[in-house]
């Protein structure tokens, strides 16, 4: 709980109705990384649904399949691009939610794991409060693993657990920003994609680790997903609405 008595009093919600194009979605993430950590920008949560991505980590380019990854990845109707942070491919489209988390911090860096670890169990408990037997947690054979992965439990077949939620964190001298991708419709385009990838980078993974919430919980969506992430972000801070159009200005 100690992550969560340093947090703001307040967090200003953006929405972002439309993505602004694959690319252009994760160039504004570290951009408005810029602005926060000089204070341009107080602590903030932007809320987003991507256009169809497959974001490789930097080790991915180094393999020799990467260029075949990537045509695979443009025939199946995903964008590939090779995000800064670490860990291998992860994949998302229209139906996941993408949560940009930004604060200031003085030594952003000595906290690096601990947000990990509580924000983990923050969205793992928004999945819970949306109906989703959800733990914080690497699964074996998962796409992109993590130890601070957050996974669902199928209620039918309960040793069938599918990773829901990827996190990845960008540290700065003065600020930080913690993103998370959460799953929630749609999953087969998901499988699909990065079974190919993963074939063609010559990587190991179990497909069955790939799904959505709502293969978890049938008739979930977005926005109950959303309203809960909100609700549980409602009790780490104070939220207060923004105007995304305010940060393009």
């Amino acid at each position: 709980m100690q992550q969560a008595a340093a947090g703001p009093r307040t967090l200003t919600v953006f929405r972002q109705e439309h993505s602004l194009g694959a690319a252009a979605d994760l160039d504004l993430a570290l951009a408005l990384l810029q602005r926060v950590k000089t204070g341009a920008l107080g602590p903030m949560l932007r809320l987003y649904r991507p256009a169809p991505t497959v974001a490789f980590g930097q080790r991915d380019t180094h393999l020799p399949g990467f260029d075949a990854a990537a045509q695979a990845c443009r025939e199946l109707g995903f964008e590939p691009l090779v995000r800064k942070a670490g860990g291998r491919a992860a994949a998302y489209h229209e139906g996941t939610l993408v949560i940009d988390h930004l604060e200031p911090h003085a030594d952003a860096i000595a906290g690096a794991k601990g947000r990990f670890s509580f924000f983990g169990e923050l969205l793992a408990q928004a999945l819970r409060d949306a109906g989703v037997d959800a733990a914080v947690g690497e699964i074996p054979g998962e796409y992109c693993p993590g130890e601070f992965s957050v996974h669902g439990q199928d209620p039918r077949v309960p040793q069938h657990r599918i990773k829901l939620i990827g996190t990845a964190q960008r540290v700065v001298s003065g600020g930080w920003l913690f993103s998370s991708v959460i799953i929630v419709e749609n999953s087969a385009p998901i499988r699909a994609v990065l079974k190919a990838s993963y074939a063609a980078l010559g990587l190991e993974w179990d497909p069955a680790t790939a799904g959505a919430a709502d293969d978890l919980v049938p008739g979930m969506d977005v926005a109950a997903v959303e309203a809960a992430v909100l609700g549980a972000y409602g009790r780490y801070a104070s939220l207060s609405e923004g105007d995304f159009a305010a940060l393009q200005a």
